[in-house]
């Protein structure tokens, strides 16, 4: 059995803090460090690996540039590992335009079985890549924030980034 080597580095994002998990060959972990249910984790005692990795370096400077409102698209190597059904999900919820929404009921329809509605919500919750795998672009059939392991009002927070800046926001001397 092989063993992976695993880079580990933290992102302080205007959202909270993120852990950033590397390998060999792509991030394959992207996690809200405090949503986790255990104990509070003290940031301050969280190191990252001392040495340089430029896949990690590409996924920084790609979130800063979403969390400024200039990029849509990550284009950095990402991947995770999962079941064929889990990867079709992930797979579908790339397709999902910036700055939009869909139900849990809809994914499960572009995945092929509308009956699969719990299983792709199981799956969109194991997402091991929050923001870049834009889970949190999934909704309620009745709209309403539903379901996000990263915490709802962080959810609202990322919906409402993307919809101010895919609407073409404006700020002072741009004009």
């Amino acid at each position: 059995m092989l063993v992976k080597s695993i880079y580990t580095t933290y992102y302080s994002s205007p959202i909270g803090l993120l852990e950033i998990r590397v390998d060999e060959e792509a991030v394959n972990a992207i996690l809200f460090v405090n949503t986790w249910k255990g104990p509070k984790l003290d940031e301050s005692s969280l190191v990252s690996n001392p040495e340089k990795n430029v896949t990690a370096e590409r996924c920084i400077q790609q979130l800063n540039e979403y969390f400024e409102g200039k990029r849509r698209v990550f284009d950095f190597p990402f991947r995770q590992d999962g079941t064929t059904f889990q990867l079709k999900v992930w797979n579908a919820l790339l397709d999902i335009p910036y700055g939009k929404t869909i139900s849990y009921l809809e994914l499960s329809k572009r995945t092929g079985d509308v009956k699969a509605i719990r299983a792709v919500g199981t799956t969109n919750g194991k997402n091991q890549l929050c923001i870049v795998v834009p889970c949190h672009r999934i909704i309620g059939a009745n709209g309403s924030l539903v379901g996000y392991g990263g915490d709802l009002w962080r959810k609202k927070w990322l919906l409402d980034h993307e919809a101010k800046y895919a609407n073409g926001v404006q700020t002072l001397g741009e004009w």
